[in-house]
């Protein structure tokens, strides 16, 4: 048993390395450059206008209008957010830059610059060629505009995108946020991790049952408050260090563009590293071209496409620029990049960046704003994929009722599988399938280019944005 499990292992280390590798990352941040050029630079062009027709209109003071079934652009949003802003934000990007060095955030800014593009051209799509079940409720996402954008004989890549999907949901979308609930719950509540995964298990069922309505509510409630409270958190961190902070942009920049060999090494191989890690933790955070955020938005209430589509410009600036840049200024702030073993002299990357926080603040203050956040990342995340992973397996099914009804229960309980600790293969080739995920989606995006230049120029020159 143990041989048949190692040569699962193995095979799929060797497909990670590629649904995660250079080639594929160049990929995904190439078709945002490539897409980018076909819309004009918008996320440039027209950034104070996105903002303002996001963001801003939540300080607007309108009453928020009936959204029938469906729910509103900010839910919308926020379940999207749910799913991009997790444990990530904090251990992923800590360990790029242990692992890249500091020059890996600068690829992160990158990475999620042209991602801005990617994700807003998903969503275009995925509110174009939805569909609206019986109960008046929208359905969309990458295997809709595969399906109906490129034509009925593709049905099989939209298949291949849901079976990747459907089947991540349970190890990236659920055991590896399960486990970090589970560690935070224990830290701040001596909880033990039955006790967490039984909790974790009836909160998501109690929120998954509701169907999208509810998971809406919920993540519009938790998405603000855990976004402001680590925003704020990592803010105070920063004041702090302010005189540094110079220093740490200009390490930033420097490692960004070092060509020098490490021990003896490849020319150049700092900055392949730093590039490799910053565009991964860019994509693999904010999600752009993987396919995922566009399921949460087509459940919105909004007939314009391009309306909605310009929350994801939103929703990738607020991911990658803004929340996993605090923890990177944190980290370089704080000198734990220059511990000795470097990361190993840690238990987790997420330990490493508790200790990043705990050097700047009094006590072990940092450590329990790191739990907190974990707590509540890890949480949105799950209730988000829920919603991802229903809509995959609902396509394969034709939304039969049965089905979806036996996922969410199932969903619920794999809570439990990854808060007692089990499950790590599992998590594993999920992290894989979550990759792979991107393959179907920026075949769809590259061959539907066309229809969301057109949609943009029409948007942008004839809507009230003008």
């Amino acid at each position: 048993m143990e041989g048949f499990v190692s040569k699962i292992e193995a095979v799929n280390g060797a497909v990670n390395s590629f649904a995660w590798g250079p080639l594929m990352l160049l990929l995904l941040v190439g078709t945002g450059v490539y897409l980018t050029v076909r819309v004009h630079w918008l996320q440039v062009t027209h950034f104070g206008r996105i903002l303002k027709n996001t963001v801003g209109t939540l300080f607007s003071g309108k009453k928020s209008a009936d959204h029938g079934a469906n729910i509103s652009p900010f839910e919308a949003v926020s379940t999207a957010l749910a799913g991009t802003v997790g444990t990530g934000n904090i251990a992923g990007v800590t360990g790029a830059i242990f692992t890249g060095g500091a020059g890996a955030v600068f690829w992160m800014w990158v990475a999620a610059f042209f991602g801005m593009v990617t994700k807003y051209a998903e969503i275009v799509l995925a509110m174009k060629y939805r569909v609206k079940d019986g109960n008046g409720v929208y359905h969309g996402g990458p295997m809709y505009y595969i399906e109906n954008g490129i034509g009925k004989s593709w049905r099989w890549l939209a298949v291949i995108f849901c079976l990747l999907g459907g089947l991540a949901s349970f190890g990236i979308g659920n055991i590896a946020q399960s486990s970090e609930i589970s560690g935070a719950l224990g830290d701040l509540f001596r909880l033990p991790p039955l006790a967490s995964g039984i909790l974790i298990a009836v909160v998501v069922a109690l929120v998954t049952l509701g169907g999208i309505k509810r998971i809406g509510k919920v993540t519009s409630l938790l998405v603000p408050f855990m976004s402001a409270f680590y925003i704020l958190a990592g803010l105070v961190v920063i004041v702090l260090r302010i005189p540094q902070l110079p220093g740490v942009f200009a390490r930033i920049f420097a490692g960004a563009f070092s060509f020098k060999s490490v021990g003896g090494g490849l020319f150049g191989y700092t900055i392949m590293m730093a590039m490799k890690q910053g565009f991964a933790r860019g994509v693999f955070s904010n999600e752009a071209g993987l396919g995922s955020a566009p399921i949460a938005h087509a459940a919105s209430s909004t007939e314009e496409p391009c309306e909605q589509a310009i929350w994801g410009v939103f929703e990738v600036f607020i991911d990658t620029i803004v929340i996993c840049s605090i923890t990177a200024f944190a980290v370089l702030l704080s000198g734990v990049l220059d511990a000795d073993g470097g990361l190993a002299a840690f238990t987790s990357k997420g330990a490493a960046a508790a200790a990043a926080f705990n050097s700047i603040l009094p006590g072990t203050l940092g450590g329990k704003i790191i739990e907190l956040s974990l707590l509540f990342f890890a949480l949105s995340t799950i209730l988000s994929w829920a919603y991802y992973g229903e809509n995959c397996w609902g396509y394969l099914t034709g939304n039969n009722r049965v089905v979806i009804l036996v996922y969410k229960i199932v969903f619920a309980l794999i809570c439990i599988v990854g808060a007692v600790g089990s499950g790590t293969l599992m998590w594993d080739i999920a992290d894989t399938l979550n990759g792979l995920m991107a393959i179907p989606n920026l075949i769809a995006l590259l061959l539907l280019s066309g229809v969301v230049a057109k949609a943009t120029k029409e948007y942008f020159s004839d809507h009230l944005l003008k």
